[in-house]
């Protein structure tokens, strides 16, 4: 059984994707935790009502539409992170970063709570008091953002796996999921799931061309998809989740190439006359290609006499950029073969350090003309107009989010909207998440649809059209609001602990309830009804505006009154339940990266180490004290004395070089807007934890700037779509993630591809469950006993393989024969004659297969052939023959070099050729079994179950 149900983005303009797949025995698949710009709790309400039913969750891009509701369900849905998360490391990675840049650029990625469940949770002595709206929950801080991440279970491509099911879920009978690469992401994911007869592929979002960074999708195999059949992993499934979007775009002429170059030519016109280029991106997935892009046509351009790119600034801003450049650099192995050999070649060319002449390479992502830009301030300073001695330079600035919405790219536009010498260029169709309130990037785009659908291709000059443009911040609350705020919580609080062991530490924030009550956890059952009332009491009590000042009495604070009071050395312990029958002692989280626990290398030193050690600190010590007049490192509040004798200025952290910022021509310029940069101060921290409000200002503005679009989405176009499908040969399709014009016209588009009844499609609504089991065709019948005695069972990974050739009698007949056994039976007694005569009126009889005569056993043994079961690894086999004393060993992708003779090749569709040199077979281990090739052929057989027809 199958059923699919699209929670999100299914006939909808929203390219938020979330879906369910239902299996055999109730085992319930969710495929992305997706959302949209709108933040809308809303259609996240039907996921909250399954959460207690899923098995197993599998996230497919590190992008907005597919994990952006994750931290959310995590933070507010009990029971949701106790569910295994399966994904690849990329997927991880980029999305940790992601959403850390959404929760600290977007208020309202928070969410705010319900008018209707505040004004319930309110008390009696509150009801009177009016409750307004937009009282925000509380988002998931960076720390728990990473927790949350640490919980997802890494995969690689190619590498099937049989996950693990959630606490309250089903056996999993043998469930495989296999990851294949997409192409539109770095690690972007095509999931194929197997679970008994169903051979499911979930392909949402893929692109089979080659780009500059991503390689393409491994419907053809390999990195670029060069084979002329689809892999056998991946072809005939018996349904194919595909996404229609993109299905009704039409290919570029040129391709890639094309594409680009469409790009650096609108860059090269805008910033030739002194403007400002905005290119609106995700912070984490296609930011990439973009990034690589320009980076290297700076690098080429620099090289070149004539280049007109190399007085231009080159900026990428994002609040969370340098975890993101970190991680990529670290993934170089997920991209495209030619970012590999760039890498290899770059890592040549470096020679050792000390030698002469020493040439600087830098890698694919080692940036040398791209600024990377984390604060408000650094943005506001770039944007600054220039003095009258100066000229203006040209700037293109990559920001996130692509909406336009939020991030940077919002405070750009607002800077850059009045003057008619910028551009803004979009690179992707912008969703349209609710048609009341269509996004900043959606309403540019439809001013340029508008143009386009005219007959021009040119870009858009708006010549003063009037946009509104959305600023949403966080204010703290006061009075009635942070009343009802404060007894909302502690229901939730309340739930949670209720649901799940240790939910009050989910929602409890250290600026919400007192450090006492965010850190206690109960030791017993009999301890909960206590801690949970403390909670309540304090969480009511709390409602001043300054929360560390809150003061709690002796009882409240309970062992921890030894730690928060002064003066106090006792406590008494008699009659004590839970954490207060002992002292409090607070543990140190371990701190741990992706490789492991966090150590001290200088805690592992040997002796002699540390003597060198010690004289070294000893040394800089005494030249510090000649230096700055005493005898100790100097410290970084020292550093603004030391900048004042040195003409510095004194600061926080030290100055930051760019790599390579001494290459090409003004580099010493370069280097003092960097330094000026650098010196820009952190922007300030709202903090996470204070309840606040949202509050959204609009300001409608004169836009003279100009727009226009080069596709840089890396979704598959209509050609690809035709030319896969009928290569995949799916028996079932379903077409989701995409508009309702768009998939209407792509099912009646593919049916004709098809032969009639040849495939069945589907094109189901958001919330409709629809049944796309396997067809089969099953009878039971009865094995009679003289054929069960003559079955030959094989075993093949687990599961026992026999062949059947006999007589299927009629039911006349085998109500003849059940007669016959009857009458026999009668013989015996007494008693089992009156059972056995009224069996045949009550228990209706199945069909027996019987066995097959003597005269028609010839007959029946010529018809059939043997048959193959099971499915040979060459890992396997190479193992098996090196054991057998045989020489075996890789040769190319899919061959197996076995004595320097003998050649084993698996193909696409997965046929095994084993090809000889025609070697004596005298000689060697060789002569065990005849030969190298047929002791080949022996374990090739051995690997597989071979049931003959006879």
């Amino acid at each position: 059984m199958f059923t699919y149900t699209p929670l999100q983005g299914a006939l909808s303009d929203s390219t938020a994707s979330q879906s369910i797949l239902e299996l055999d025995g109730g085992i319930k698949v969710l495929v992305d935790v997706g959302w949209d710009d709108s933040f809308d709790v809303e259609k996240l309400k039907e996921l909250e009502k399954q959460v207690s039913t899923l098995s197993l969750i599998l996230l497919t891009h590190a992008t907005t539409e597919h994990l952006a509701a994750y931290a959310h369900c995590c933070k507010h849905f009990p029971l949701f992170t106790r569910i295994p998360v399966y994904a690849t490391t990329p997927v991880i990675a980029l999305g940790r970063t992601l959403l850390q840049d959404l929760y600290s650029s977007s208020p309202a990625a928070a969410t705010t709570i319900p008018k209707n469940t505040l004004d319930g949770a309110s008390d009696y002595e509150s009801q009177q008091i009016t409750t307004s709206a937009n009282i925000l929950r509380q988002p998931p801080t960076y720390d728990e953002i990473s927790t949350y991440f640490s919980l997802i279970h890494p995969l690689k491509y190619s590498q099937p796996h049989q996950p693990l099911g959630s606490p309250f879920s089903p056996p999993l009978n043998g469930l495989t999921i296999t990851a294949y690469n997409s192409g539109h992401t770095l690690g972007g994911t095509i999931w194929h799931i197997q679970h008994g007869l169903e051979s499911i592929v979930h392909a949402v979002d893929w692109h089979q061309g080659r780009e500059n960074v991503y390689a393409g999708a491994a419907w053809l195999g390999g990195a670029g998809g060069g084979g002329a059949q689809v892999i056998e992993q991946l072809r005939k499934p018996t349904a194919l989740v595909c996404s229609s979007r993109g299905g009704e775009k039409p290919s570029v002429a040129g391709g890639r190439v094309k594409r680009d170059e469409l790009l650096l030519e609108k860059i090269k016109d805008c910033v030739a006359h002194g403007g400002t280029v905005l290119i609106p991106t995700d912070s984490s997935a296609r930011m990439l290609e973009l990034a690589y892009l320009l980076e290297h046509a700076w690098r080429a351009d620099s090289q070149s006499q004539d280049g007109n790119l190399r007085s231009a600034k080159l900026y990428l801003a994002s609040r969370s950029v340098h975890s993101t450049m970190r991680y990529v650099r670290s993934m170089l192995e997920w991209m495209d073969d030619s970012i590999v050999r760039e890498f290899e070649a770059v890592a040549d060319t470096i020679k050792k350090p000390g030698g002469s002449g020493q040439t600087k390479g830098a890698g694919p992502f080692d940036f040398k003309f791209m600024r990377l830009l984390d604060r408000k301030g650094q943005i506001d300073k770039i944007l600054q107009p220039p003095s009258d001695d100066q000229m203006s330079v040209g700037r293109v600035i990559l920001a996130s989010d692509s909406s336009l919405e939020w991030g940077f790219s919002n405070q750009v536009l607002r800077q850059i909207a009045s003057n008619p010498l910028n551009l803004v260029i979009l690179t992707e169709e912008p969703p349209l998440a609710s048609k009341s309130r269509p996004s900043t990037a959606r309403m540019l785009w439809s001013w340029l649809s508008e143009k386009r659908q005219a007959g021009s291709e040119e870009k858009l000059d708006p010549a003063g059209r009037e946009l509104e443009i959305r600023l949403a911040q966080k204010e703290p609350l006061e009075g009635p609001d942070l009343a009802n705020y404060q007894q909302w919580l502690a229901q939730q609080r309340q739930l949670q602990t209720t649901l799940q062991v240790g939910g009050t530490a989910a929602l409890e924030a250290a600026g919400d309830v007192a450090d006492d009550v965010s850190d206690s956890s109960s030791d017993s059952e009999d301890d909960d009804d206590e801690q949970q009332g403390k909670a309540l009491n304090a969480a009511t009590t709390l409602a001043q505006a300054s929360r560390k000042k809150a003061a709690l009495t002796d009882e409240d604070l309970g062992i921890n009154i030894l730690l928060k009071k002064k003066g106090v050395y006792d406590f008494d312990v008699r009659n004590k339940k839970g954490r207060d029958r002992m002292f409090p002692h607070a543990i140190r989280k371990k701190r741990a990266d992706d490789y492991g626990e966090l150590i001290r290398p200088e805690d592992f030193l040997r002796a002699e180490e540390r003597a060198e050690a010690d004289a070294a600190e000893a040394e800089m010590i005494s030249k510090s004290a000649e230096q700055d007049g005493f005898g100790k490192k100097r410290k970084w509040d020292d550093s603004t004395a030391k900048g004042k004798n040195n003409g510095q200025t004194g600061q926080k952290r030290p100055q930051l070089k760019r790599r390579g910022s001494d290459d090409a021509d003004g580099g010493q310029a370069e280097e003092a807007v960097q330094d000026e940069l650098d010196e820009v101060p952190e922007d300030e921290d709202e903090s996470a934890n204070s309840p606040s409000k949202l509050v959204v200002t609009i300001d409608k503005m004169q836009i003279h700037m100009q727009i226009d679009f080069v596709d840089f989405s890396g979704i598959h176009d209509k050609r690809s779509l035709h030319m896969l499908l009928p290569l995949i040969q799916p028996r079932k399709l379903i077409l989701t993630s995409g508009g309702e014009d768009e998939t209407l016209k792509l099912a009646s588009a593919v049916k004709q591809l098809f032969a009639e009844d040849s495939i069945d499609i589907y094109t189901p609504t958001m919330g409709t469950s629809i049944d796309a089991s396997v067809d089969t065709h099953a009878w039971v019948v009865k094995l009679a006993p003289a054929l069960v005695k003559q079955l030959r069972w094989q075993n093949v990974r687990g599961l026992s393989i026999a062949t059947v050739t006999g007589r299927l009698l009629s039911l006349a007949k085998a109500d003849q024969k059940e007669e016959d056994e009857a009458a026999k039976k009668r013989l015996k007694t007494e008693d089992a004659m009156d059972e056995s005569a009224d069996q045949p009126e009550s228990v209706a009889v199945e069909p027996t297969l019987d066995v097959v005569p003597s005269n028609m056993a010839s007959a029946a043994r010529s018809h059939a052939q043997p048959l193959h079961v099971g499915d040979l690894r060459l890992a396997d086999l190479r193992k098996a023959m090196q054991q057998a004393g045989h020489t075996a060993e890789f040769r190319g992708e899919g061959t197996l070099l076995v004595d320097g003779s003998v050649v084993v090749r698996k193909t696409t569709t997965g046929r095994i050729n084993v090809e000889s040199i025609g070697l004596p077979t005298d000689g060697g281990p060789a002569t065990q079994f005849g030969g190298t090739f047929y002791a080949v052929k022996k374990s090739i057989y051995e690997s597989l179950a071979v049931v003959a027809g006879a």
